[in-house]
């Protein structure tokens, strides 16, 4: 630590150990000593970055939800110490699962994460409001991913769903695991060309602001819908994610709580709706090839991101989220 403040690197949270929290994944510690500990980091970050608007955070457990010790874990640490209260995320299982194709596109599966969101906010609400829940590692399935689902679009489905979904429950930094490396990479580890994730992740953190919004669609549970109001204009982004390989779904959005009635009309009309349609290449799931709005995403001779942009349409037509 003392060594990256001589060299004047810029850090912006530290945290202590991994995966120790519950029952561990080969080890584990107690809530209590780890709590300690924390305390222990918390004193020395303050010690050596005085200055507060410059001081790291701390963060932890970074490992997986236990209610219990994570519970303790807050309690023993007390007000002012932790200020992102971290959790691993691994859902899909191993890598290696036959069944993982499936398992990405299947909304019943995905769904069930949505607990384990609420019980992390639920104790920080109870026991360390001064924090915010954080999801410090997720790479979908462990052991580097699937080979042949974790780099490709299919695996979208998951990606973007949970960061709607996490979001949802009042998370407020999502890592994902991990930017080169391994088959869940967002970058491909011998060429370092972008994936189709790393667009999806692109979009999401240029378009989606920071404040969440209630949105319901009373469709088919294969049609997930996720709303923000936009990062950088005035209105809102809504993120429609179609998991069914079967159907094409045209989505009307409504303000179901229009203070205005009779106005829509002239609130609306003025401007045309941006759409980004990503779908992959040659209709093939596990392509690895992205396309937006029917054009394939490539890095420029200069090996620099692609433009994207956006398709200008009537605000007053439903959109259209094709299989």
């Amino acid at each position: 630590m003392k060594y990256t403040i001589s060299k004047g690197y810029k850090i912006d949270s530290y945290e202590l150990g991994n995966e120790l929290s519950g029952s561990g994944v080969a080890a584990r510690v107690e809530a209590e000593q780890y709590g300690n500990d924390v305390v222990a980091l918390k004193d020395l970050v303050k010690e050596l970055y005085p200055d507060v608007n410059t001081q790291p955070k701390v963060l932890g457990p970074a490992g997986f939800y236990d209610e219990k010790w994570f519970n303790q874990f807050l309690q023993v640490t007390g007000p002012g110490v932790v200020d992102g209260l971290t959790h691993h995320i691994y859902n899909l299982g191993a890598g290696v699962d036959s069944d993982l194709i499936n398992k990405v596109q299947d909304p019943y599966f995905l769904s069930q994460m949505a607990q384990t969101f609420q019980d992390i906010s639920t104790t920080i609400k109870l026991f360390g409001p001064w924090s915010g829940a954080w999801v410090g590692e997720a790479g979908g399935a462990y052991n580097s991913g699937g080979k042949d689902v974790s780099h490709t679009f299919v695996n979208g489905f998951w990606y973007l769903d949970q960061l709607g979904m996490s979001s949802t429950y009042n998370h407020k930094v999502y890592c994902r695991q991990a930017f080169i490396g391994g088959n869940y990479g967002l970058l491909n580890t011998t060429s370092f060309i972008p994936n189709p994730d790393y667009y999806g992740a692109l979009l999401w953190h240029r378009l989606m602001g920071k404040k969440v919004l209630s949105v319901n669609q009373n469709g088919s549970p294969y049609l997930r819908a996720y709303c923000h109001c936009s990062k950088k204009t005035d209105g809102i982004t809504l993120l429609l994610i179609n998991m069914s390989n079967s159907t094409t779904f045209e989505v009307s959005v409504i303000n179901d709580l229009n203070l205005y009635p009779g106005q829509s009309e002239k609130i609306y009309s003025t401007e045309q709706r941006e759409e980004y349609h990503l779908t992959p290449k040659d209709g093939n799931i596990q392509s690895d090839v992205l396309l937006l709005n029917g054009t394939p995403l490539k890095l420029t001779e200069s090996s620099d991101i692609p433009a994207l942009n956006p398709e200008l349409v009537d605000p007053f037509n439903p959109i259209s989220c094709c299989t």
